[in-house]
């Protein structure tokens, strides 16, 4: 029985980890001279084109995880290469043991793998021998060489199965895990919400000094001064000509934006033949209403029978019917492309003109805009001409019409310039003394940027903030009376007092377990309870209230809960895991340090090169 959780993971890797990187078509055949291996674990060769091609399965699946491309001096960074060397070692030691000991399996067993390749099947789902030599050719494989290694992967299970197979956590220690896990509480909680006498008002120096005691909630962050040029297309469309034709032309294009048709709101009901369809008439008869009852026998919903708004045209043979209703109204049956139906007009919808001339300078304004974009984009190559040959931003603002400003600009700021996405992505990697930058906006306008000065971090004003302070001091004025009230409470019960005779409301839980849930009880609780001992009692904050909790009882696991069989079986599951999983790595690594690891460090650096 082979190992679950990790070691499964680990076990997959290890038979189908050269199969799947191996069908990958990374096409790394040859590294020059002779260099084919980049290390070696006793007798048996790490190759460069099975280093190459696991490198690139490990990149690919973390760029895969991470939503993001990943360049591979990030990748060495990470670490990703040593885990693939790794694996590979550990691929090599169990192949090594395996022929030192003369293991293998049969013909049959790399048969029934073949077999069970998706890749390899055809059309009606079964293997498929062209299919299988077609893929073998494009990824560079003989039919001999692909079989070995698959013979040598169903050696390595068979191995790796003689190791873990069977393991299981001993009875006692997942019955320990098990007491832990499933053991529950009884409590009791006093919630303080609002204190027993308002806070009042501040007055000026209690409000001065709640402001210079948290000072940096009121501090405005690092900032940096930067000179832009901007050029927006807004900048520009007064100087774009457009022409009378052009926005004829976009008019006519558009047309059915500005010309409507008298349109209805219909829902239509279908039916299996024409006698059903008038019975159903029948029944709306004088009740109108029915027409919902009908739709839900048929097992369907108002909207899947909603046609939204339709012309005359689109109801085809039903339309002149349903357009000489003169109010909201049921007719039938008519025909249908899908069969006769009965037809809910539920609103009346009028036709709608928009002249040309209402419409002309709506349009214009548009092709304008749009043309003042074009320009703006023809001028890019331009502004990197002159960036690169030195042009400072102020140059740039000159000679091609840019709007030249400065701004103090800080995280949180979204005024003006400030409030393009790529404007403030942009001012955070600007260094001081560096080049201009030359940024893009989504509305087609671009501008230069270069920071002239790093901003200190700067209090604001009392003055600026005073509604501010007085909220916050009102807030912590309160936690504190809060959290003095519950600390008394809590030294009345600790003395012995009936929670009951304290005041506030007694809520009392029993039997609740570590993944429990009470409405408006957070998780924190629950932590803090399973970390107290009987009779203990604690004060806890929280946001808007301070509670007093009571640990009244530890109880063992519930023997009557349904969940806990399956509970046990889990945590016996996971601790096999476990061990399996360590068995198998402290085996791995005996196997690699019996028989030695050598790596080439020329052949590893001359794969990595490929991917440079």
């Amino acid at each position: 029985m082979a190992a679950k959780g990790n070691t499964s993971r680990l076990l997959v890797w290890v038979l189908l980890g050269l199969l799947v990187v191996g069908l990958a078509g990374f096409g790394v055949d040859s590294f020059g001279g002779s260099v084919r291996a980049i290390g070696r674990v006793g007798d048996r060769d790490i190759t460069t084109r099975d280093y190459a091609r696991a490198l690139q399965q490990e990149i690919r699946a973390f760029e895969a995880q991470i939503g993001q491309p990943v360049p591979f001096q990030t990748a060495v960074t990470l670490g990703l290469d040593r885990v693939v060397r790794q694996n590979l070692v550990t691929i090599a030691a169990l192949d090594n043991e395996a022929r030192r000991i003369g293991l293998s399996v049969g013909d049959e067993t790399v048969r029934r793998g073949l077999l069970e390749i998706q890749a390899f099947r055809g059309l009606d789902g079964s293997f498929d021998r062209e299919s299988y030599r077609f893929v073998l050719e494009q990824n560079g494989f003989s039919e001999t060489e692909f079989e070995d290694q698959l013979r040598a992967e169903s050696t390595r299970t068979l191995l790796q199965s003689a190791v873990v197979g069977g393991v299981a956590a001993p009875p006692a220690h997942v019955d320990a895990l098990y007491g832990w896990a499933a053991e529950r509480r009884s409590f009791r909680l006093l919630r303080l919400a609002t204190p027993s006498e308002p806070v009042g008002e501040p007055d000026d120096a209690a409000l001065r000094a709640h402001y210079e005691a948290d000072i940096a909630a009121y501090t405005r962050p690092e900032g940096r001064r930067i000179t832009y040029g901007w050029l927006s297309p807004a900048s520009l469309i007064d100087t774009v000509e457009v022409d009378e034709a052009a926005v004829r032309e976009l008019y006519d294009r558009r047309i059915g934006e500005f010309v409507q048709p008298e349109r209805r709101l219909v829902e239509r009901l279908v039916f299996a033949s024409e006698a059903e369809a008038q019975a159903a008439m029948e029944r709306l008869a004088g009740d109108e209403g029915a027409f919902v009852a009908i739709v839900a026998e048929r097992g369907l919903a108002l909207s899947d029978v909603d046609m939204g708004d339709v012309t005359r045209e689109e109801l085809g043979a039903a339309g002149e019917a349903v357009f000489a209703l003169a109010a909201p109204g049921v007719v039938g049956p008519l025909p249908s492309p899908l069969g006769p139906a009965i037809f809910r007009m539920n609103g009346i919808l009028a036709a709608q003109a928009t002249p040309f001339e209402e419409a002309r300078e709506e349009l214009r304004a548009e092709l304008a805009m749009e043309r003042a974009r074009r320009q703006i984009a023809e001028r890019m190559a331009e502004v990197q001409d002159l960036l690169a040959g030195g042009a400072t931003v102020e140059d740039l603002a000159r000679d091609l019409g840019m709007e030249l400003g400065t701004v103090d600009w800080r995280d949180g700021d979204s005024d003006g310039i400030a409030a393009y996405t790529a404007f403030r992505t942009a001012a955070t990697g600007l260094t001081e003394g560096g080049f201009a930058e030359l940024v893009e906006f989504d509305d087609g306008g671009l501008a230069v940027l270069r920071l002239d000065a790093l901003l200190p971090a700067e209090p604001l004003p009392f003055e600026d903030v005073v509604v501010r302070v007085i909220e916050d001091w009102a807030a912590a004025e309160t936690a504190a009376r809060l959290a003095a009230e519950a600390e008394a409470l809590a030294g009345r019960l600790r003395a012995g007092e009936a929670a009951e005779a304290l005041g506030p409301a007694v809520e009392a839980f029993s039997g609740m377990t570590r993944d429990g849930f009470v409405e408006g009880v957070p998780r924190a609780v629950l932590t803090t309870l399973f970390a107290m001992t009987p009779g203990e009692v604690k004060v806890q904050a929280q946001e808007a209230e301070v509670l007093v909790l009571v640990l009244d009882e530890v109880l063992p696991p519930d023997p009557a809960d349904a969940e806990a069989e399956a509970l046990r079986a889990a945590i016996r599951s996971q601790a096999s895991e476990g061990i399996a999983q360590d068995l198998f790595q402290h085996f791995a690594r005996a196997l690699e340090g019996e028989a030695g690891i050598f790596f080439d460090d020329a052949a590893i650096a001359a794969v990595h090169t490929q991917f440079q």
